[in-house]
């Protein structure tokens, strides 16, 4: 059954997104509107005062004409005035300021006869009383009033009045535009976020269902959707894939393991259990025979070996998984092989195996745990004697060249198939050649990442010549002298080793 994404997701971001866009929308009106108008008020005010600046000379002209013709020379001149600005016009002389400070008398000449009076009368009082031009605005009127001049001073005024109804019309227009293209923005962001929210949930539900498919189903359950876009859904698809193919292999090895140890356990303790019930039948008779009750007692010893190793090897791996804390000090690689070799020499004699150790031209110190690398050197010790074949020699080789320091292991067994050179390391494979004396498929991977904790490796080398069983080289940090700070830590083994194998210093 499939199971769909909750709607909240989906809500959020559309939310997110129109909320995004209106903000911006809304700043951009504020940024815009605002200082459009104020600036569109001021340009019509500057391009009324220019043009009544311009008028001026002409009117100051008419109004020193002769009494009788004054009037209609003015009043052509305010008309004039009008045609050019749209704008109401009056003109004035100084009677407009009586000496006794009563009422002012009317205008010469006024375009607009029926209007109210008393704003130019002020703009006009304005400008004669200070002699400088007065730009004023209330609100979407404006008024400009300019002095003329004679000989003697301030003669005249000349007011234009009109109401900014084009700012007012032309900002509207914007901000009826501005809401319409915001209400398409918004529209497009909806239908955007939608598409998107809808893409994406679609994408993060078939990852959803795919890993509650593995959940209830295992690692076998149907691989993840395939899905190859470079983004972080891609990204997580692609990763959600990769882990399902190695819990897949992970389980494969695991059940491998399941059914090696089964069948490994089970062969020595039925050999256990068969070799007490022969001693206890010889010890219940009434003769004994000696030998076979020593080889009874060798048999159950060899069996009980396997059973050792296997419980050494799973509290190994028991150990790496808990990522333990190894220590980082100098080793004398020599002496450590001599020493690891002396455990081994009875099992050697059983199986007619030299174990030869080759001294180093000088002292060989590398850097690492101690334990642990005994605990390497007795992997590629026992795997060497396990395939080695009788007769023949293991060598035992430590050495260094201020790079890096090196233990190496050779046998003149069968070697290792080139198709098993890069699978003899991993978790719980037993090579095709391994027969009933075979290990557990643990220890070589044990014993690579036990080195690569310590900043090492354990690497499979051409033998020499080739073809001559299998070289193996334990590889370490150099350690300049035994006296070097033994609590240093060990760097990673991938900051020390290229993927090549080669050593950096």
């Amino acid at each position: 059954m499939r199971r769909r994404l909750p709607a909240g997701l989906r809500w959020r971001l559309l939310v997110a997104l129109v909320v995004t866009s209106a903000v911006t929308l809304g700043v951009a009106a504020v940024v815009v509107l605002k200082p459009l108008q104020k600036d569109l008020r001021d340009q019509s005010a500057e391009n009324l005062r220019s043009t009544v600046l311009n008028a001026a000379p002409e009117i100051q002209r008419a109004l020193a004409a002769k009494p009788k013709d004054r009037a209609i020379a003015v009043s052509d001149r305010a008309f004039d005035l009008r045609y050019q600005t749209d704008a109401r016009v009056l003109v004035g002389d100084e009677a407009l300021m009586p000496a006794d400070g009563g009422t002012p008398p009317g205008f010469i000449a006024d375009t607009d006869l029926f209007s109210d009076t008393r704003r130019p009368v002020y703009v006009a009082v304005r400008a004669m009383n200070h002699g400088e031009t007065v730009v004023d605005i209330v609100g979407d009127s404006l008024a400009v009033g300019v002095p003329l001049y004679d000989g003697n001073g301030v003669s005249g005024v000349v007011i234009a009045e009109r109401r900014l109804t084009e700012v007012t019309t032309l900002v509207g227009q914007v901000r009826n535009a501005f809401l319409a293209a915001a209400g398409v923005g918004l529209l497009v962001a909806v239908l955007l976020a939608t598409g998107l929210s809808s893409t994406l949930l679609r994408r993060l539900g078939r990852l959803r269902n795919a890993a509650l498919r593995i959940t209830e189903a295992g690692p076998d359950a149907p691989p993840m959707p395939h899905d190859e876009r470079r983004d972080e859904v891609g990204d997580l698809a692609r990763a959600l894939a990769r882990m399902q193919e190695e819990l897949r292999r992970q389980e494969t090895a695991r059940r491998a393991f399941v059914s090696t140890a089964s069948h490994e356990l089970r062969t020595p303790l039925t050999m256990l259990q068969g070799t007490m019930e022969l001693l206890d039948e010889d010890l219940a008779g009434s003769g004994v025979d000696i030998a076979d009750a020593q080889l009874q007692v060798a048999t159950a010893r060899r069996e009980l070996r396997r059973l050792s190793a296997l419980a050494g090897e799973l509290l190994d791996l028991s150990r790496l998984d808990a990522a333990v804390p190894l220590r980082s000090e100098p080793i004398e690689l020599g002496e450590l092989a001599r020493a690891v070799a002396a455990e081994f020499e009875l099992r050697a004699r059983e199986r007619d195996i030299e174990i030869d150790v080759v001294p180093p031209g000088g002292p060989c110190w590398g850097r690492g745990d101690p334990d642990a690398v005994a605990r390497v050197v007795r992997i590629l010790l026992d795997n060497a004697l396990r395939y080695g074949p009788s007769g023949q020699a293991v060598r035992v080789l430590a050495g260094g060249d201020g790079q890096a320091a090196s233990l190496t292991v050779a046998d003149s067994g069968p070697g290792v198939p080139e198709q098993e050179r890069e699978h003899i390391f991993e978790r719980f494979h037993r090579g095709s050649g391994a027969g009933s004396e075979g290990g557990f498929g643990l220890g070589l991977a044990i014993g690579r990442e036990l080195a690569m904790r310590m900043g090492g490796d354990v690497r499979l080398v051409d033998s020499d010549p080739p073809g001559a069983g299998a070289r193996f080289v334990l590889v370490l940090r150099p350690a300049a002298s035994p006296g070097e700070r033994a609590g240093e830590s060990a760097r990673p083994g991938r900051e020390w080793l290229d993927p090549a194998g080669a050593t950096r210093s």
